[in-house]
């Protein structure tokens, strides 16, 4: 039995978030891969530069504003990469946010932001790509969690209630699609050097986690992104389910 990787060479990926951190990093990771590549988020600008600079690299690359809290959007950017890439194969779901608090500073529209967004966007997109998969009896759906999607700490309940909420959504469709040649894989990042922890609303919890990170050899996005071209190169027959990745010292 083979034990050839599948090539990305005639693959077309989707990446939501991709305007920063581990979403730009997979994009390009992915497009050195040999994959056609859609970069999608709200900053057009960061966006569109992605672009240039994958097709300044040899890659195929098209930049798509769009914000998976809107399902025009969610749709509009699905179609556009399967007639302008033409197809769709992998869809990584890594627009996030991370508004820590705790439970009784927690302002509702944050805690409604991150359902938004880490939860609704996601369950969105996957929603309109999967027709298209499924009929042409492959894909794969990568799905960015966290170790929060594990374990709930302090401050976090609103962020992990929507990390554990991405776990369970997924390993739901990996047994829905079990026998379809979709896979589903669900990668949880521990502590990462992205722009998340700069957008914490909650200043004790801020400083907390500066501490927490301060001498802890964090992770580059591109390990995030490194792990997640292992798992869509698989060959068909492996379905890579679950990759949790912490840095060598995080303990928690």
């Amino acid at each position: 039995m083979s034990t050839t990787p599948h090539d990305l060479d005639d693959d077309v990926a989707l990446v939501t978030g991709a305007s920063s951190g581990i979403g730009r990093a997979t994009a390009k990771t992915l497009a050195d891969a040999g994959a056609a590549v859609a970069v999608t988020a709200r900053r057009t600008d960061r966006i569109e530069a992605l672009a240039e600079e994958i097709e300044s690299e040899g890659g195929e690359a098209l930049a798509i504003t769009a914000d998976v809290t809107e399902t025009d959007d969610v749709e509009r950017m699905i179609e556009r990469t399967r007639e302008e890439l033409g197809g769709l194969d992998i869809l990584v779901n890594n627009a996030g946010v991370m508004l820590l608090a705790p439970v009784i500073r927690a302002d509702l529209d944050d805690l409604q932001q991150m359902l938004d967004v880490n939860l609704m966007g996601l369950m969105a997109a996957t929603r309109k790509a999967l027709p298209g998969m499924l009929e042409q009896d492959s894909g794969h759906i990568v799905n960015i969690s966290s170790v929060a999607g594990r374990r709930a700490n302090e401050a976090s309940g609103g962020y992990s209630a929507t990390k554990f909420g991405v776990n369970a959504f997924s390993e739901s469709l990996r047994k829905e699609t079990a026998d379809s040649g979709v896979r589903v894989t669900v990668i949880e990042p521990g502590a990462v050097d992205t722009e998340l922890g700069q957008h914490i609303p909650d200043e004790q919890v801020m400083e907390r986690m500066a501490e927490m990170v301060q001498d802890m050899t964090v992770l580059q996005p591109e390990d995030i992104a490194a792990a997640i071209r292992y798992a869509v190169t698989q060959p068909p027959r492996v379905s890579v389910n679950e990759l949790l990745v912490r840095p060598t010292d995080q303990q928690s």
